[in-house]
């Protein structure tokens, strides 16, 4: 039985290169635009948390999955609609380059609305 990990690294080495390398990229770009989210796995996945989960994103066996919670998809709908997507997911496919500028502006989007309930928090 495969062991459970334990960070976001040991989630991305269990990957072949070419997933990982593009696992990478996503998380890079993640960073860039909310370097100060904690990385932690949450529902087995990697994931960038402020001020709760930012977003999640994984790798399966055809697609990338980000995961931006169900704001971080309606606020892009449109430009989304070219990717199989849900209420919270949306999938990049492994034969297809990585939207990575359309993941950093979401992750912006998402990190506005983190800072914004914190923002409602305080007293």
């Amino acid at each position: 039985m495969k062991k459970p990990a334990t960070d976001i690294d040991d989630c991305i080495r269990a990957f072949p290169p070419d997933v990982q390398a593009r696992l990478s990229r996503v998380r890079a770009t993640i960073h860039s635009k909310a370097p100060d989210a904690v990385e932690k796995i949450s529902y087995g996945l990697p994931t960038f948390y402020l001020n709760g989960n930012l977003v999640h994103f994984g790798a399966f066996a055809h697609h990338i999955g980000v995961y931006p919670t169900p704001s971080g998809i309606a606020e892009f709908q449109a430009e989304l609609a070219v990717y199989k997507n849900s209420k919270g997911a949306v999938q990049f496919p492994h034969d297809q380059p990585l939207p990575l500028e359309l993941i950093a502006r979401i992750v912006e989007f998402r990190v506005a609305r983190a800072l914004q309930r914190r923002k409602r928090r305080k007293p």
